[in-house]
């Protein structure tokens, strides 16, 4: 009994030592874990902050590339309207015909990013040294398939852009040397129903006191 009494009051502050060490490594051990969290969030901190470094960059690159690429795209439209002008001017000044009178010089299209619009101009020139403005109207079909079927269909019902293409009526015009449907630079817009496929334009011009004129051009063909 007296043994047994002396290893109890020895075991009672052992036990305490025993858990006081152990309370104390818990504490070292939690230290140590909260230290590394806030370390590790630092690094993710870190890492986030690169990341949308990295993002932004990539955004940026995106950008001036689609930039890149309009701007080429412009510059090839303005190229290509340059050279079009310049055979047109050309064709003015020296025409491969004596004959005098109305000339349809081109119908061009060209497509967009829009499967079934388009956008177009319509060239006239005058041969002959007259001085009195050439008048007319012009009345233009645009001709293909639709459904297995010949389809003809009138350009000023598929046309915006063109004050002057109206459903049902003509397009005028006035001019002494040359003139371009619309004028300067600029394109009117078609767009074609869904499932029609163009084959050709038929250009019909019509000038008081003459004969009309019809030119027909293969769709995408200006000459």
């Amino acid at each position: 009994m007296r043994l047994a009494w002396l290893l109890l009051v020895l075991a009672l502050p052992l036990a305490f030592y025993a858990g006081t060490w152990w309370q104390a490594r818990s504490g070292l051990v939690e230290g140590q874990q909260q230290v590394r969290v806030a370390e590790l969030q630092r690094e993710l901190d870190t890492l986030r902050q690169r990341l949308a470094v990295v993002s932004s960059g990539e955004q940026l690159a995106q950008q001036a590339n689609e930039q890149s690429r309009l701007t080429i795209k412009l510059l090839e439209e303005q190229i290509y309207q340059q050279q079009q002008d310049l055979a047109f001017y050309k064709g003015v000044l020296a025409p491969a015909s004596r004959r005098e009178g109305l000339r349809i010089k081109a119908f061009e299209v060209q497509a967009t990013d829009s499967p079934q619009l388009f956008r177009y101009k319509i060239l006239l020139s005058r041969l002959g040294k007259g001085d009195e403005p050439l008048e007319g109207q012009l009345r233009v079909t645009v001709l293909g398939s639709q459904a297995g079927s010949e389809t003809e269909l009138e350009l000023a019902a598929l046309t915006k852009g063109l004050a002057d293409a109206l459903p049902g009526q003509a397009i005028p015009f006035a001019f002494k040397h040359f003139q371009a449907i619309p004028e300067a630079e600029q394109f009117a817009e078609l767009k074609l129903p869904e499932g029609f496929v163009p084959r050709e334009i038929k250009v019909q011009a019509e000038v008081q006191g003459a004969k009309p004129l019809l030119r027909t051009f293969k769709w995408g063909d200006e000459e």
